[in-house]
């Protein structure tokens, strides 16, 4: 399977940038990718929560998913939506942060919706609250596909590795990570996390993610890290997009997962312990 990592930079405007995402999935497909994957809140960035309730939809009504799903069928694709920022009718009004695996027919085959909430003080002006904005999942997702076990995670999720092991030890051949790394972060943790999880797992890491510094009409602008990249079951860099917006693509094969794990058998050797 060749898959595709979407690098973008995703404003403010959901229609805008699902027109983005639709001609780079057509670009994509037209280059062979048969899997094409986007980055996190594909459809909106925004520090502004009365833009974000003015622009952004419950999944029913979201257009930007419905397009998508549109020209994924059109395609004959499968296809990761890495996150859509979408209304989620709780009660507190946070929305939901929800990863969608789309499959050839245009059909949602799988949601996840993103565990780990990015509540952080980075250094001076980089603090993030996603807890207020967002409520957090409470379920791990792997969906079972023809060319591989996927298992659906999202940004921050990449800091809790128990939650790759389990994916794996289910059968998660590849790890999905799009993301919105900010670049504090992402020049010091990006690639060592991403490697780590495809060398702890033995499985191909995926991560599509946002790059560059995303519109905002509330003054306060949000700059993320790029370099998208795909990681082999050993471990090593495959692609990397550096910073520009672009497409990288990558091959799968379940025969190299196969043989890192029978290298290193990781997955079957935990032993219970005591303490700490």
């Amino acid at each position: 399977m060749k898959a595709a990592l979407l690098q973008i930079t995703s404003g403010n405007d959901p229609a805008a940038n699902a027109g983005t995402i639709r001609a780079m999935m057509r670009q994509a497909a037209g280059a062979g990718a048969g899997f094409v994957l986007t980055p996190e809140v594909s459809n909106c960035i925004s520090l502004d929560p009365a833009h974000q309730q003015a622009v952004l939809q419950a999944e029913a009504e979201d257009q930007t998913l419905a397009s998508l799903r549109q020209t994924a069928a059109e395609l004959g694709i499968w296809l990761s939506i890495g996150s859509l920022a979408l209304k989620s009718g709780a009660a507190d009004g946070r929305m939901a942060n929800r990863s969608f695996l789309i499959g050839p027919d245009g059909e949602i085959v799988a949601r996840y919706d993103k565990i780990h909430m990015f509540d952080v003080d980075v250094g001076p002006g980089e603090t993030y609250r996603e807890s207020a904005a967002f409520r957090p999942g409470d379920r791990a997702v792997l969906a079972r596909t023809p060319f591989a076990g996927i298992g659906m995670t999202v940004c921050y999720d990449i800091r809790f590795p128990h939650l790759y092991r389990a994916l794996a030890q289910a059968g998660a051949e590849v790890l999905l990570v799009p993301a919105a790394f900010s670049t504090v972060t992402g020049a010091a943790h990006w690639e060592p996390l991403l490697r780590a999880r495809a060398i702890e797992c033995g499985a191909y890491v995926l991560a599509a993610a946002q790059t560059g510094t995303n519109d905002s009409r509330e003054g306060k602008v949000r700059r993320t890290w790029g370099h998208s990249l795909a990681i082999s079951p050993w471990g090593e860099v495959l692609a990397d997009a550096g910073t520009d917006v672009g497409i990288v693509y990558v091959d799968l094969d379940p025969a190299e997962v196969t043989k890192a794990r029978g290298r290193i058998a990781s997955l079957s050797h935990d032993r219970a312990f005591k303490g700490p």
